[in-house]
């Protein structure tokens, strides 16, 4: 980590001033987790009872620089959504959002061009304002590569093209030259992921083929990636506690990243009970090589988090 905060890295990007994880100075990697509304995060990541006038975001932008917007997924952002979470983090000046693109464009592709005008609104707000750090097109691992599939993706490459892209697929058969040269061509980053490699799962990678790098982490959870059963609750997917050992290697990947992109996003999705607010705080002081702020609910819940914690406990502990 120490050789990725030393190199310079050419131009500096983004805002200096407070920040919740400083920017190494070969790039602005900023670290946080997908998503914020949970119900299952108060009293983990959120505090049991919520002050008046509380908001999530807010509340994480104290803590992270970045959060992706996983809502953008399910609809496309409301612009007085988009303008109020802009203000929610404004006392962060080195926050940046980073969000899904609609479904429409990527689990059901036909979409039209209302569909597309409803996105554009959204994005464009969060990109007038400076907080648009990246736009993930996440497609699902049924999204092989043949020449079909390659035709649709370069269209959306180009439909899109003035967003600063990202692309995670999640089938193996993405993982060639051609593909990462048609990123490059396009200025469009490539989504490293941590995901279960189950058969033709692409494995974790460090490619950076645009000046916006990006990581997501999913989890480990083998028994639950696959499985539609009903007796299984969707979240079981993503309930899953990095140790610090699976952690380091991407932390290493991240630094790798910065040293050839500008801008490094690195998104925990493993969000069942804050575990990615979790593993994210944890990555942030391996990256900086200190001591982070850690909220006091989560730091009670995961008591791993003493050891990195910068103030002292609120309230004494018994043990």
């Amino acid at each position: 980590m120490r050789r990725a905060r030393k190199q310079s890295g050419g131009a500096e990007a983004g805002v200096r001033g407070e920040s919740a994880s400083a920017p190494v100075k070969s790039a602005n990697i900023r670290v946080g987790p997908a998503g914020w509304s949970y119900a299952d995060w108060v009293g983990y990541a959120y505090p049991s009872r919520k002050p008046k006038g509380f908001h999530e975001a807010t509340y994480l932008a104290e803590f992270f620089d970045t959060i992706e917007i996983n809502t953008s997924f399910y609809n496309p952002i409301q612009p007085d959504h988009a303008r109020l979470w802009v203000e929610r983090v404004s006392a962060n000046r080195n926050f940046v959002f980073t969000a899904k693109m609609w479904q429409k464009f990527t689990h059901d592709p036909s979409p039209s061009g209302e569909d597309e005008k409803q996105v554009r609104a959204g994005f464009d707000v969060l990109r007038e304002e400076g907080k648009l750090g990246a736009v993930l097109l996440q497609f699902p691992f049924s999204f092989h590569r043949t020449s079909e599939t390659t035709r649709y993706l370069d269209g959306m490459l180009k439909r899109f093209a003035d967003y600063p892209l990202v692309v995670e697929v999640r089938h193996a058969t993405w993982n060639v030259p051609e593909v990462f040269e048609l990123l490059r061509e396009r200025g469009v980053g490539f989504c490293n992921i941590d995901q279960p490699v189950i058969g033709r799962s692409i494995e974790p990678s460090a490619q950076v083929t645009a000046p916006v790098g990006y990581v997501r982490l999913h989890g480990r959870r083998y028994d639950t990636w696959f499985n539609d059963e009903a007796t299984v609750p969707s979240f079981e997917r993503y309930n899953y506690l990095y140790s610090e050992e699976e952690l380091r290697p991407w932390a290493a990947r991240a630094a790798d990243i910065a040293d050839a992109a500008r801008d490094v996003f690195v998104i925990t999705n493993n969000h069942y009970q804050a575990k990615g607010v979790v593993n994210a705080l944890q990555l942030i002081s391996m990256l900086k090589e200190s001591k982070v702020k850690v909220p006091e609910p989560l730091r009670i819940q995961y008591p791993e988090l003493e050891k990195i914690a910068r103030e002292e406990p609120k309230e004494p502990r018994l043990f």
